[in-house]
């Protein structure tokens, strides 16, 4: 049984807040026009642009007194050759860091962590970029700070642009591009490993054009599979790993295309991973094939991992092959939880509870319709 109803207030639930976005804005925007405005750092910046979760719409709201994060790629001129060793690259962002946020940033293994009091940031670095290559990293459409559900229609086309912020009928923004203009094709991204020393591949841009595609061939519904799915394996979060974007990738994996609701997609997920992937899977990142995104998981791990999936599952398909709201809706709040609403008792909702308009979806308001919340 679909119910959309129940869906979209439990994804509006999960998403950030309103006050969370802000924060996030505030964080990488300021770090932004920092970086942009140092007097020696600003020298070997090409551009900056986000990824990660937020900028790909999979993101989700932070449990209890987490805080949002954001990821921020700035692309250097340092040459590979020049800083060998990954963590003197590193070293060269250090004067910056105590100058705008001593005391609140730690050198990572592959990035540079900043906890603010609201949001935290992961400041990524990578080495130049060809010549060619900087054409594309400084682009619209890999500077524009938006995320996929906000720019459907987003290309790597250097004609790329949002049209005067207007949305449209679905709710995303009007963009343009010129059509008979090839789109560029990502190029990986050097980015230093202090742990390996030495200089690793990424491609954030690849992973953001994929799931771009991919939430297209599933009916706008991938996203919030997504995000409903790291909602449970927040609520389910042990084992600690697989988590973040090793999860995502292999549901990105497992959900078919032209799904017709969240619901239908979470369950499918649930059962391929059952099916298919009893042990640990290698899988290929998206624009860099060697990297295995499952690599830090440990066998053990996904042994237990794999345990929580296959309850989940049955869950799962209990909610979906149920024949009343009622059930389908007590099915889904034991695996999504509280945030996950159960059948009130005196409205609507609640007549469709009882079974007697089980057949019906009842109305989706405007503000929740169409494949921003499910």
């Amino acid at each position: 049984m679909n119910i959309p109803t129940y869906f979209a207030r439990f994804l509006k639930e999960i998403r950030l807040t309103e006050n969370q976005v802000d924060d996030l804005i505030k964080g990488h925007t300021t770090l932004r026009n920092r970086l942009e405005e140092d007097e020696e750092i600003s020298k070997i910046i090409v551009s900056t642009f986000l990824q990660g979760s937020y900028r790909r719409s999979t993101a989700v709201r932070p449990k209890g007194e987490s805080r949002s994060d954001v990821d921020v790629i700035v692309v250097t001129k340092l040459s590979m050759e020049e800083y060998s060793n990954p963590e003197d690259a590193l070293q060269k962002f250090v004067p910056f860091m105590e100058k705008h946020y001593a005391g609140k940033y730690e050198i990572q293994g592959r990035s540079i962590g900043i906890s603010l009091s609201y949001v935290d940031l992961d400041v990524v670095i990578t080495a130049a970029p060809s010549e060619s290559e900087e054409g594309i990293l400084e682009s619209n459409s890999v500077t524009d700070l938006r995320s996929l559900e906000d720019i459907e229609t987003w290309s790597l086309k250097k004609s790329w642009e949002v049209l005067n912020e207007t949305m449209d009928s679905s709710s995303v923004l009007k963009t343009y591009s010129n059509v008979n203009e090839p789109e560029w094709k990502s190029v990986p991204l050097w980015i230093p490993d202090r742990e390996a020393e030495e200089w690793k591949q990424t491609d954030p841009l690849a992973q953001i054009k994929w799931t771009q595609e991919k939430n297209k061939s599933c009916n706008r519904h991938y996203v919030n599979v997504v995000k409903a799915l790291k909602w449970w394996r927040r609520l389910n979060n042990v084992p600690k790993y697989p988590k973040g974007y090793p999860f995502e990738h292999l549901i990105g994996m497992c959900c078919p295309d032209d799904i017709q609701s969240v619901g239908q997609g979470v369950t499918e997920v649930l059962e391929k991973i059952v099916s298919d992937y009893s042990t640990k899977p290698i899988m290929p990142d998206h624009g860099v094939p060697d990297h295995d995104v499952m690599a830090r998981v440990s066998d053990e791990e996904y042994k237990d991992f794999y345990e929580i999936i296959k309850e989940a599952a049955v869950i799962a398909r209990k909610a979906t092959d149920a024949t009343t709201v009622k059930e389908s809706a007590e099915a889904w709040n034991e695996l999504f939880g509280s945030k996950f609403k159960l059948p009130e008792t005196s409205n609507s909702i609640s007549k469709e509870s009882s079974g007697s308009f089980s057949a019906r979806v009842d109305h989706i308001p405007d503000e929740i319709k169409g494949g921003r919340f499910g």
